[in-house]
């Protein structure tokens, strides 16, 4: 099991990859079974899963996340964040409104479950969330 503060430096690592857009530092931060509750959305499972997920938004999607609050579980298996999603919707995802290069700002957050791996700590799973409904009206709205 991991601790508390290994934990928070876990997800802050993890925030920090995706802001940098290092992609395979994220993907080292994972169990190979990563479970990825796709907001509003399917589960999916599996880091080659995860790695096709985040091909595709980055086809879509520029964002960077500030604001970032971490809370772990007094045991370290549980985490939680909190943030402001700055985007740019680049180019049109099935199912979603046209881009045009619209931006957006969106609260989000996000769980995590996390777990001991060979001595290092590792995400199990991420189950992401914001309101799109806030971001369909945004981005039609411009």
């Amino acid at each position: 099991m991991t601790d508390f503060n290994r934990t928070h430096d876990l997800v802050r690592a993890y925030y920090a990859a995706f802001n940098r857009g290092d992609r395979q530092a994220m993907l080292d931060l994972l169990t190979d079974d990563i479970a990825h509750d796709l907001n509003q959305g399917m589960r999916e499972t599996g880091k080659p899963a995860f790695a096709v997920f985040m091909q595709r938004m980055d086809a879509h999607y520029r964002e960077a996340l500030t604001d970032i609050v971490i809370t772990v579980s007094a045991e370290g298996w549980r985490a939680g964040a909190e943030y402001v999603v700055h985007g740019e919707y680049l180019s049109t995802d099935e199912g979603l409104p046209a881009a045009h290069g619209q931006r957006y700002v969106l609260p989000g957050g996000a769980f995590f479950d996390v777990v001991d791996v060979e001595g290092e700590p590792r995400i199990a799973r991420v189950t992401n969330y914001y309101n799109l409904q806030d971001w369909i009206a945004q981005v039609v709205g411009q």
